[in-house]
């Protein structure tokens, strides 16, 4: 899957579920939560244990659901994350050696900025898309629109995550810089420990008609 195909699928769902699995059991009953919701599409962070073991089995089992890694912060997560399957990788911020690891592997990956340097490092990096981190501390929408002023003419998007809601979710999606909207608030851990699909489900239905009633998808 080309990093394009990639990225538009993010763009059409207009939210990417970031999830902290601490068990690989959970992985499939969340993905039909997610598919059943209305959002094909989860960032598997490397904050668990079980990360690689549920990034593979959702690739293996659930392939209509394009499955990334998150917190990649090294090499080994890297290689770990593509030996899986993940379609895609996502870091919190910017490590030169990381992208272009990536890079070399095939595997489209977006870094973390959360100022105009690091916008400007990562456009010299040649990365286009970039989580904006952490979107509610660093300024949310003001800070968004702020820097897409002196860089929209680059074609740079943003994924903002951390702190977004569904109550906020709409302030991200009209801004024509954001490509979608990091969901931590669809799955959270207890929601996960405690097999809270029905909510989880109702959550990922909410969020797909607020990105409905938004952008008209």
């Amino acid at each position: 899957m080309s990093a394009d195909s990639v990225f538009q699928t993010m763009a059409e769902s207009g939210v990417i579920p970031v999830l902290a699995i601490e068990s690989a059991e959970a992985a499939l009953p969340l993905a039909d939560a997610l598919l059943d919701g209305g959002l094909p599409v989860a960032e598997i962070t490397f904050r668990t244990a079980a990360a690689a073991e549920v990034i593979d089995k959702l690739c293996r089992h659930r392939p209509e659901v394009l499955v990334g890694a998150g917190t990649v912060l090294s090499a080994a997560n890297l290689e770990a994350a593509v030996a899986c399957g993940a379609r895609f990788g996502v870091a919190p911020g910017l490590n030169p050696q990381i992208v272009q690891q990536a890079r070399r592997l095939g595997l489209p990956f977006i870094p973390g900025v959360c100022t105009a340097s690091e916008v400007e490092e990562a456009l010299d990096l040649d990365c286009r898309i970039v989580k904006f981190f952490p979107a509610e501390l660093a300024g949310g929408v003001k800070m968004i629109e702020a820097l897409w002023g002196p860089y929209a003419h680059t074609g740079v998007r943003f994924v903002p995550t951390g702190g977004a809601t569904a109550g906020n979710l709409a302030s991200y999606l009209r801004l024509p810089a954001v490509l979608a909207v990091g969901g931590t608030w669809i799955a959270k851990k207890d929601d996960l420990a405690g097999g809270r699909w029905a909510e989880i489900r109702q959550r990922c239905r909410e969020a797909v008609e607020i990105v409905r009633r938004v952008r008209g998808a």
